[in-house]
């Protein structure tokens, strides 16, 4: 595996899954090896690595870590290439080292040059689409800090966002990169076809992510009194959660809870002030966060950016709850195939969708029971290993009948 970040040295959402995929593997006897950079989560970081995360027998997590710094981040964000790790990852890629290389977010790895390390191995080579980091220099097609992207202004974005432009993205660096690759992953519908929209070179298979079920011990939070709707991630304005306070301005029905951390926090808990049944938890840990995604009436997705697939709506209906979600990005795909929730647009929209669900249990039963079964049928961890391996399974038939048919027709 390589990442950028990677537990504990990690921000959440992409390193998470790497995290629990690769734990996963070796619970089912696979020698997993993790290359992340260290550098990186230390200099965009401002506190210390999560807590939490223990390690697996199985898993050997390899930091790297450079003399140089800041230093060597700018020069491999600017070149796109490995520099003081090039000749450590190179390594990685020997033929017959490794059955299978995957990528995931390695934007600070030294992408998109490292990509193309792919033609050196004859393991089956993956990369997953976490963000959008290949087709946006931000990442999350959030221009300006302030709106989804519509339109195509990538320096003055980078400039107002405090990024140096990328020379390489000016190059043929990231098609050659993707060129060497086996497969492309996309985790949803929407992210496959944004891709191409954009330009990439590549016809992405569809894998979606999965989430692990709620912890079993983890009895629903019912404990409030009143009825109550969750918001669960990060407190960044492109999360959208300072719309969900502004329309429990004006519903008093149940109580917002939200659940996380980030710059964005001391703002909204003053958005918030005078709204008694607006509360903050803070960062949870995993099983305390299911019970309050047991607990909600629904759990609430305001993304305001094009989410690549939408972890949040998902960790809720594997805990049986519904969602509702913002008609952008992935999130409507999730909605759609489950049943299990709503999607607005408008801000006027949700009210009403937050008064059917707080007055209207059988309602609510219904949703429950549809959220359970659609997560049992699509986002598992078996049904994402199952097509995990068949897509590795057909690569590698691929590769040996190819490297075998010079022999066979001479």
């Amino acid at each position: 595996m390589f990442a950028t970040f990677y537990p504990p040295f990690h921000f959440g959402g992409d390193a998470i899954f790497v995290y629990r995929l690769s734990h996963a593997l070796a619970d089912q006897g696979h020698e997993v090896d993790v290359f992340h950079n260290e550098d990186a989560y230390r200099a965009l970081s401002h506190g210390p690595p999560a807590a939490g995360y223990a390690e697996h027998p199985g898993v050997r997590r390899i930091a790297l870590r450079s003399a140089l710094g800041m230093a060597d981040l700018l020069a491999v964000q600017q070149a796109g290439r490995p520099v003081s790790h090039a000749s450590r990852l190179g390594d990685a890629f020997a033929p017959g080292r490794y059955d299978v290389v995957h990528f995931h977010n390695v934007s600070l790895m030294g992408a998109p040059e490292l990509l193309r390390h792919a033609a050196d191995t004859d393991a089956v080579s993956l990369l997953t689409l976490h963000d959008h980091w290949l087709v946006c220099p931000m990442h999350v097609l959030w221009r300006y800090d302030r709106e989804a992207c519509e339109e195509r202004t990538c320096v003055r974005c980078q400039l107002k966002g405090h990024r140096p432009p990328q020379l390489w993205r000016y190059s043929t660096l990231r098609d050659r990169g993707i060129a060497a690759l086996d497969a492309v992953l996309a985790p949803s519908e929407f992210t496959r076809k944004k891709h191409r929209e954009l330009g990439l070179k590549a016809d992405a298979r569809l894998l979606p992510h999965f989430v692990l079920p709620p912890v079993a011990a983890a009895a629903p939070a019912r404990e409030r009194q009143r009825p109550f709707f969750l918001f669960a991630g990060r407190l960044e304005r492109l999360k959208g959660a300072h719309t969900l306070i502004e329309a429990f301005r004006h519903f008093r029905g149940a109580e917002l809870l939200i659940a996380g951390d980030g710059s964005e926090r001391a703002s909204l808990e003053a958005l918030a002030s005078g709204l008694d049944h607006v509360h903050f938890l803070g960062r949870l840990p995993a099983a305390e966060l299911g019970r309050y995604y047991a607990g909600a009436r629904a759990a609430l997705v305001p993304s305001l950016c094009y989410e690549v697939f939408g972890l949040s709506a998902v960790e809720a209906m594997a805990a049986g709850t519904p969602a509702v979600v913002r008609d952008l990005g992935a999130l409507p795909e999730l909605v759609r195939e489950s049943g299990a929730g709503f999607v607005y647009g408008e801000e006027a929209e949700l009210i009403p969708i937050l008064r059917r669900l707080t007055e209207d249990d059988t309602l609510r039963r219904d949703l429950s029971m549809r959220a359970a079964a659609a997560y049992g049928a699509r986002w598992t961890l078996e049904r994402h290993l199952e097509r995990y391996y068949e897509i590795i399974a057909n690569i590698r038939s691929h590769k040996r009948s190819r490297s075998a048919s010079p022999a066979m027709h001479p």
